[in-house]
């Protein structure tokens, strides 16, 4: 891991866009921080494209395209998108409809299974605006420890789902997709743009377990310590600014 502002000017000169993590990457416990907020504008006035990929809920990913100053929303860790445009909203899915509801009754069953056998376990708050997974609060409102935490994706992927831990969250996801594929589905649908092919004109900024894909496939990342949050990504910004100028 490097300073960001050992990132090549030119390289900076040449990106087409910034795609970001919301929780922990622009908020402290659960609110946007002004400064984070603040450098969302910067960036968009300097003409890059944002991409904002979260593990939070699609309903809340529209709030997010309809309010925030950026270009689409990809919820639920890449399992959908949303997009505000002058002809109203543009949404898209990892897969279709017939799919994604045996993948809903795949997820009800893993529902059961920890409600039966992880009382410990709780759904989170914002479970009543998810469309495509279900999540247990591990360090939100709740501090689960790492044993029972371990104990939850067992019991999630012995149902045959998959599990994705984040710093707040633990998701248990039936479609295969991730940060990084929902990121390149909106970037084609949505926006016209390759995030495959043209991968390094595009900055991914995030913090935590769910977007290692994401770091994966953006060869030009930046990591934000959860010490910083928001202000972490203010200044991120304000220095990939500094090299484009």
């Amino acid at each position: 891991m490097r300073p960001i502002l050992e990132l090549e000017p030119a390289s900076a000169r040449a990106l087409l866009g910034v795609v970001f993590d919301v929780d922990d990457t622009l908020t402290r416990a659960g609110r946007v921080e002004e400064a984070a907020y603040a450098a969302l504008w910067r960036l968009r006035e300097s003409g890059l494209a944002l991409l904002a990929v979260t593990g939070r809920p699609l309903g809340f990913a529209e709030l997010m395209a309809r309010m925030w100053p950026i270009d689409v929303a990809v919820g639920e860790n890449g399992a959908g998108y949303v997009r505000v445009t002058e002809h109203g909203l543009q949404t898209g899915f990892y897969a279709d409809e017939s799919t994604r509801a045996a993948h809903a009754s795949l997820l009800a069953r893993v529902r059961d299974r920890v409600s039966r056998d992880a009382p410990f376990a709780r759904a989170t708050d914002d479970s009543w605006a998810r469309r495509c997974d279900a999540t247990w609060d591990v360090g939100e409102r709740l501090q689960l420890p790492a044993a029972q935490i371990a104990s939850l994706r067992q019991l999630i992927e012995a149902e045959g789902a998959r599990c994705v831990i984040s710093s707040v969250h633990a998701h248990a996801m039936a479609g295969n997709y991730d940060k990084a594929t929902g990121a390149v589905q909106a970037g084609r649908e949505a926006l016209g743009h390759d995030l495959d092919r043209g991968r390094e004109r595009w900055l991914f900024v995030g913090d935590s377990g769910n977007d290692a894909p994401a770091f994966a496939h953006f060869p030009l990342s930046a990591a934000v310590a959860n010490v910083s949050h928001g202000q972490g990504f203010a200044e991120i910004a304000a220095s990939l600014l500094q090299l484009r100028n």
